[in-house]
């Protein structure tokens, strides 16, 4: 009989431990708020809930690294906004120089404010930096392994067939409706255009067989294309030695311009631009939680070589007359740059917004995993609390019958 309330005893002792032991389970969630707390808890569940853990972290930090970009962005954006305030300064300049009104000391005090406002270009471009990192000067571009010789190409022209040839003669050119240009024996046709600044010029006269191949350039050459368009290559490479703004000024035996003819002539537009050699530096962004995701930014040199307005020459009317369409190009390749940075930077803030709605969907997937139900784990934990309690006073009736026993003995 003693043995049997013996056995009563360890037994409600034993539920009262597993129940205490489930009690301080549920206590243990309560308190931190996890289902998972180690390892024991849910090993499957533990390991998913680590990875996603992984990935919010990095989409968080990815997202701050897109604004990093951002701001990286804006603050090269900003410089080239005040690049391409000093280069419509500029053309403003060389507009007032063109205009023969100006006598010789005007234009020397109007080439002192270009040369300054050069300088400034090559200041910003020098100096622009984000977290010490240049953005300017051409160190964050895209690889340029052999020396790049800019390419102009210039409109549509026909001659004797269709299309244009270099053998075609001066005298037989077409525009591209099929109009003649009207240059005849007699005529003047001179080739200008800039290098380092430095107005360059070649004059023709036409003769019975001068063809379009006798067209010459100090820097450069003349070629046609399989479209029939006319092309001028720079005989070297690297932006040093661009050719800049050419023009082809076609005039009568009298002097007066031949626009058709010049118009049709000097339609050239830079297809290819100068580009020294020098190694990869464009910058990588980590957009993404994992290896590979990234985006790459590439910064072209700003700086006024590289623009081919260093050393710009408006000292006569001539020089003034092409630094004109020189700058307007500058002024064409800072837009250009500054339009493929705003697409980066609108690009990024997508990038932000995407970032922020997977970071916010996983953590919400990583929570039902890993976060405890409160709710459910309450209820849970009453009822371990209830039996444990319960346990203690059976142990304590357990424990009360032997002095039952003993009672009728007396």
């Amino acid at each position: 009989m003693i043995i049997n309330h013996n056995m009563g005893a360890m037994n409600a002792n034993r539920q009262m431990g597993i129940n205490a032991t489930n009690a301080n389970k549920s206590m243990e969630k309560l308190s931190s708020g996890l289902r998972i707390n180690k390892a024991g808890d849910d090993a499957a569940g533990l390991a998913i809930s680590e990875k996603m853990r992984g990935q919010i972290r990095g989409l968080d930090q990815a997202g701050s690294n897109a604004q990093d970009g951002i701001s990286m962005i804006q603050t090269a954006e900003g410089a080239l906004n005040e690049t391409t305030s000093i280069l419509q300064r500029m053309r403003e300049l060389s507009v007032q120089s063109a205009n023969d009104t100006a006598t010789a000391e005007d234009r020397k005090a109007i080439q002192t404010e270009v040369k300054q406002l050069g300088e400034e270009i090559d200041r910003i471009g020098n100096t622009t930096q984000f977290n010490t990192k240049n953005l300017l000067d051409g160190s964050m571009g895209k690889a340029v392994n052999t020396a790049v010789a800019n390419v102009n190409t210039g409109a549509k022209l026909q001659g004797a067939a269709d299309p244009v040839v270099v053998g075609d003669l001066l005298t037989a050119l077409k525009d591209s409706n099929g109009n003649s240009l009207g240059i005849k024996e007699g005529d003047t046709v001179t080739v200008s255009y800039m290098k380092n600044g430095s107005e360059v010029t070649d004059t023709k006269t036409v003769a019975a067989g001068t063809k379009l191949s006798d067209l010459t350039m100090a820097d450069g050459t003349f070629s046609v294309s399989a479209d029939g368009k006319m092309v001028a290559t720079a005989t070297t490479g690297g932006t040093a030695n661009a050719i800049q703004g050419l023009t082809i000024t076609v005039k009568d035996s009298a002097g007066t311009v031949r626009s058709a003819a010049t118009n049709a002539l000097s339609a050239f537009n830079e297809t290819t631009a100068a580009a020294d050699v020098r190694t990869n530096g464009t910058s990588t962004l980590q957009i993404g939680a994992n290896q590979g995701q990234n985006l790459n930014i590439d910064i072209n040199d700003m700086r006024s070589q590289a623009l081919g307005v260093d050393n710009i020459q408006v000292g006569t009317q001539s020089q003034a007359d092409l630094a004109i369409k020189v700058i307007d190009n500058a002024t064409a390749k800072v837009s250009s740059e500054r339009a493929k940075l705003g697409a980066f930077s609108n690009r990024l803030e997508h990038t932000i917004a995407n970032l922020g709605t997977s970071s916010e969907n996983l953590t919400s997937a990583e929570s039902r995993i890993r976060d405890v139900d409160m709710a459910k784990e309450m209820s849970t934990f009453s009822k371990n609390n209830i039996l444990s309690q319960a346990a203690q006073a059976m142990l304590a009736q357990a424990n009360n019958q032997p002095q039952q026993v003993l009672q009728l003995l007396r």
